[in-house]
């Protein structure tokens, strides 16, 4: 007898066969992506904390082109990692969130509810985790609120791939859609309440190469060749209007068109983000997180640091904002709605899955940037911070799901030992976790 009402809505069901595959490529590169982001981090940590950290400050902090103040791109080595190559990665965030609004499974009402419930959750609860704590310390740093609300997709997915072989395909499909709305989220935060100088004319003109890129890629084959130098011109506009120049990336990728051709092949978005995700994530993500990532830990007291109100808000809001959030969220949406988990997937499956959305590298680094600005005395405390956190929260997430993927695994050893043989993948036949 099955333990659902086959009626009723189910929460984290499996996807179909497009969306799966879809989803398997994905995976792969966010996967490597994060990995090689940790290993910048890493070479970033180790490197400013050696005899020769003087040499990783000053080539994080060159300005390879001194004469582009008059523009506003006489930048560091670290801000053009921050400011340029995280605009690549929004850019197919860009591509990502329109695929998933106009074709993938986030234009039916009835399966976007629970991924934008329980990112709202996820950023909700972490960000009033960081206001309570700052407060009851009584120390400054309200500004920095958002920091901890941001899930790092391709280091969450990097540790998923490592921890789980067996865990049902919902829910690592929960935490890729999870991490893009929440990444779509994040665009907000930064557009709304990061924004510094604001100029309105630079702002209006970006909007000339943003329309003109817009309607060369709706003509798919006319003047491709200019693709490039107008995207680079509405980065450089949104860049000197004040407004942070990764929303740029979002904006051209939202002008990218999503069907497919008459003959099945697929849309130009998906075609760009296979072309794109790569680089993204096999260069802009961890160029940045080696120069975001090396905060120098020499003769510095780390007992008053890790001490400090915004590291302990921060820590706070990763480690146990976001699973209250994520987990708060997907339980009340299911105990006040008709909807229930899909029955492959049990609730302290979604607790490990909420524990490692607190997971928050990229994004949590580049607003700690924005919040405080780079030399500020908080600098060094929000990386310590973030660092900490994310390391928590993905070692506690690890050892539940490592505990649930030995349950899977043993049901899938159990069900190949009773295999019909019928030929249908696993993954595609009902389960009963």
């Amino acid at each position: 007898m099955p333990r659902h009402d086959p009626h009723r809505p189910r929460l984290l069901s499996r996807r179909s066969w497009p969306e799966a595959r879809f989803l398997a490529d994905v995976l792969r590169t966010e996967t490597v992506g994060g990995g090689l982001l940790l290993f910048g981090a890493v070479v970033a940590l180790i490197w400013a904390n050696s005899p020769w950290r003087a040499a990783y400050a000053d080539l994080r902090d060159w300005v390879p082109w001194p004469g582009g103040a008059a523009v506003h791109l006489d930048l560091s080595l670290g801000a053009w990692a921050a400011d340029g190559l995280l605009a690549i990665f929004f850019f197919v965030v860009g591509l990502e969130l329109k695929r998933e609004f106009v074709a993938g499974d986030l234009r039916d009402p009835r399966r976007a509810a629970l991924p934008v419930v329980a990112a709202i959750g996820g950023m909700a609860a972490p960000a009033l985790i960081y206001v309570a704590v700052t407060l009851a310390t009584g120390g400054p740093g309200l500004r920095g609120w958002a920091i901890p609300t941001a899930t790092d997709i391709a280091f969450a997915l990097a540790v998923l791939a490592v921890v789980s072989s067996h865990l049902p395909q919902g829910l690592r499909a929960f935490l890729l859609t999870l991490a893009v709305v929440d990444d779509l989220f994040a665009i907000v935060i930064i557009a709304v309440f990061y924004t510094a100088g604001f100029q309105l004319l630079p702002l209006l003109a970006a909007l000339l190469p943003l329309a003109l890129f817009g309607t060369l890629v709706q003509r798919r084959r006319t003047w491709w060749w200019a693709l490039i130098p107008l995207a680079v011109a509405t980065w450089a506009l949104v860049h000197g209007s004040g407004v942070h120049a990764t929303v740029a990336g979002v904006l051209l990728g939202f002008t990218v068109p999503v069907r497919t051709g008459r003959d099945g092949a697929p849309g130009l978005a998906e075609r760009l983000e296979h072309r794109w995700r790569p680089v993204s994530a096999g260069l802009a993500v961890p160029v940045f997180a080696f120069f975001a990532a090396g905060v120098t830990l020499v003769g510095v007291d780390l007992g008053r640091v890790l001490t400090s109100p915004v590291v302990l808000a921060i820590a706070a809001g990763l480690v146990l904002g976001k699973v209250t959030g994520v987990f708060g969220a997907t339980y009340l949406l299911a105990r006040f709605t008709r909807a229930e988990l899909d029955e492959e997937i049990t609730w302290a499956d979604l607790a490990g899955l909420a524990l490692l959305a607190g997971v928050g590298f990229t994004v949590s680094l580049l607003i700690g940037e924005l919040a405080f600005g780079a030399g500020s005395p908080q600098e060094d405390g929000v990386k310590v911070a973030v660092l900490l956190g994310s390391l928590t929260s993905a070692v506690l997430a690890s050892v539940v799901l490592i505990r649930r993927n030995r349950v899977y695994r043993r049901i899938s050893e159990r069900e190949s030992r009773d295999a019909d043989g019928d030929g249908i993948p696993d993954v595609y036949q009902e389960g009963t976790a």
